[in-house]
């Protein structure tokens, strides 16, 4: 895979796998691209290893991500309650791109997208459920199954993309309404729970991985992490325990896990004791 050379938004010289262009562009041309999320420098190694496309993060995880996968397409995520005003929102999301980030994913509203992307950075929304916003919407459902809620949803991707957006999540759609909807936007769809109609298919490494012990209906795990946690987890127990056991019964530390003095040495050692005194006794 060939990289571009770009700079970034902090002024740094760097190499990408895609740029925003790149991605608008394959969304041009029908091809799928994948986004898996990363928290740490060996994770995010395995994923640009392992060509993933686009690895979504916190934000505050930027350096050890950019740590393991310095060539790849990073997205900073906030949450909705990281940052409560525009301006905090805004040089969070300076600072994140400034340190390598390439696009900043936030599902707060349209104010805070229109305010980021008019400082040049690369935005990504959340349409479709959005959980913390669950409540509205009657709970945790799929959005758009009905022609006129997928109307409204058509909607929506209208007002985020004049906002500025250059994508969006979109999270729990009737498969039906994202296919369709994705030829009628400028948006690159992120899908996750909304069917092969997203332009990104994205998923969570816990999920891909088998890690969860009650996941949603759309993960699908290729993978059992959670069984070799659980049995991790069962013999730290027993080691523990038996850590505990062993040194109440005094059988350890025991002579294999000891050093002694030298042959000759303990005698001379307890010969200088019996004439020792203490200096000021």
């Amino acid at each position: 895979m060939s990289l571009k050379n770009i700079y970034t938004y902090g002024g740094r010289p760097a190499k990408r796998n895609l740029t925003v262009a790149d991605i608008q562009a394959n969304k041009a041309r029908g091809l799928k691209m994948t986004q898996v999320d990363a928290q740490t420098r060996d994770e995010a190694a395995m994923l640009a290893d392992l060509g993933i496309d686009v690895i979504t993060i916190a934000d505050l995880d930027i350096d050890e991500v950019r740590g393991g996968a310095p060539d790849t397409f990073v997205t900073g995520s906030q949450t909705m309650v990281q940052y409560v005003s525009e301006d905090e929102a805004l040089g969070a999301a300076i600072r994140c791109a400034e340190r390598g980030a390439d696009a900043i994913y936030t599902p707060r509203g349209l104010g805070v997208v229109e305010r980021l992307s008019k400082e040049g950075l690369a935005v990504q929304g959340h349409l479709g459920l959005v959980p913390r916003r669950s409540t509205l919407v009657g709970g945790l459902r799929t959005i758009g199954r009905t022609a006129e809620e997928a109307m409204a949803l058509l909607e929506d991707f209208r007002r985020l993309e004049e906002a500025g957006a250059y994508a969006c999540e979109v999270e729990c759609v009737a498969v039906e309404a994202l296919e369709a909807i994705r030829n009628h936007t400028n948006l690159v769809t992120y899908s996750i729970g909304s069917g092969s109609g997203g332009d990104v298919i994205f998923s969570f490494l816990m999920d891909i991985c088998g890690d969860v012990e009650n996941p949603p209906r759309h993960a699908k795990a290729w993978g059992d992490v959670l069984s070799l946690r659980k049995a991790i987890a069962v013999e730290q127990e027993k080691a523990v325990g038996s850590f505990k056991s062993e040194v109440t019964a005094g059988s350890f530390p025991d002579p294999a896990h000891t050093v002694s003095m030298k042959p000759g040495e303990q005698e001379k050692f307890y010969e200088a004791l019996e004439g020792w005194r203490p200096l000021h006794q």
